[in-house]
């Protein structure tokens, strides 16, 4: 890789082992789409170092951060989502001065098609949010590394505070001329499709859906806590139901992600447990991540301040029997 293509990257952020699960996706579905740009993913402390070594087997670069966290508590409660506050550790990316310029991408997407072509738009490009269309959502944007624009972005977050908890309310609040931006600035939805929300409009979604880019997997739930069929590779829903909504098409994508990953080269990772399920069942069913209950973050009381996640996969007793351990991949570079 040389040229150019050197000196951009896509850029993601794992601030635990769960998140970082996401990333093993995420990496891997750039290179399945063929990708020429640098892979650069910042992780904190609280991912293990035996994870680091699969993400190594993907991702170009893993860039240590230390962690900053909203202290707007109140705000994040309002969403109910106390977790979004260590979303401000994403403002290291700006940082990443070695770069001309980066698309992030959250660790909870999924890339379908290849999206180089976003490193021809300018800062700050990103689609709407559906919630509130006169903002951008934060998980798929455009940017310029910077240390000047970070600073600024620190001193924003100190002076201004987040309309929303998050990242994204801080973003939109200091990038807050993006709607007035030429329509270069804004993304179409199949750039960054909310996997939750992609049926409101089914006849849309029947027209375009084969044209998703990226899949966004918002929301408390992420596709690594799904439990999964081993023996076929299909994710178990609700009630033993298949996958059949388009929400779960999508889950289930990340899941034949993740499957094509094993596939590979295996080693022993004992936060990832297995269920091996009562009757009539004989096969092996795989969950991972936490209960939906588990808080993956906790709140700081400043910005600056560092703090220690509980970045770990927690699991409990089921209906299906105790937890055993299973076998989770590390692979080669798939470049």
């Amino acid at each position: 890789m040389a040229g150019r293509e050197n000196k951009q990257a896509f850029v993601s952020l794992a601030t635990n082992n769960g998140y970082a699960l996401g990333a093993l996706v995420l990496g891997h579905s750039l290179r399945s789409v063929n990708t020429n740009r640098q892979l650069a993913l910042m992780i904190t402390q609280e991912v293990d170092s035996q994870v680091r070594q699969e993400l190594l087997g993907i991702w170009d670069r893993l860039i240590v951060v230390d962690v900053l966290d909203s202290e707007d508590s109140a705000n994040l409660a309002l969403l109910q989502r106390p977790d979004l506050g260590i979303t401000f550790t994403k403002l290291h990316a700006w940082k990443l001065v070695e770069y001309e310029k980066c698309v992030f991408l959250d660790a909870d997407t999924l890339v379908l098609q290849n999206v180089d072509d976003l490193f021809n738009r300018p800062e700050i490009s990103a689609a709407p949010d559906i919630g509130w269309p006169d903002c951008f959502n934060s998980g798929v944007f455009v940017f310029v590394p910077s240390i000047q624009t970070h600073e600024a972005l620190i001193a924003h977050a100190l002076a201004v505070g987040s309309f929303d908890g998050g990242d994204q309310g801080l973003l939109n609040s200091y990038f807050n001329n993006w709607l007035h931006l030429g329509p270069e600035h804004r993304l179409p939805f199949v750039y960054n499709l909310h996997s939750n929300s992609s049926y409101t409009y089914s006849p849309a979604f029947k027209r375009f859906g084969n044209d998703v880019k990226i899949v966004h997997f918002i929301g408390r739930k992420k596709p690594w806590q799904y439990t999964v069929n081993l023996e076929t590779g299909k994710v178990i829903h609700d009630h033993g139901i298949i996958s059949v909504t388009s929400s779960e098409r999508f889950i289930q994508q990340w899941w034949d992600v993740y499957n094509e990953i094993a596939a590979h080269r295996i080693t022993v990772v004992d936060q990832v447990p297995r269920v091996r399920p009562q009757g009539s069942f004989d096969q092996t069913l795989l969950q991972i991540g936490s209960d939906s209950e588990d808080s993956e973050y906790s709140e700081s009381d400043s910005i600056h301040e560092l703090e220690t996640l509980t970045g770990r996969f927690r699991t409990q007793d089921d209906q299906h029997g105790p937890h055993n351990f299973i076998i989770a991949p590390v692979i080669p570079h798939l470049h």
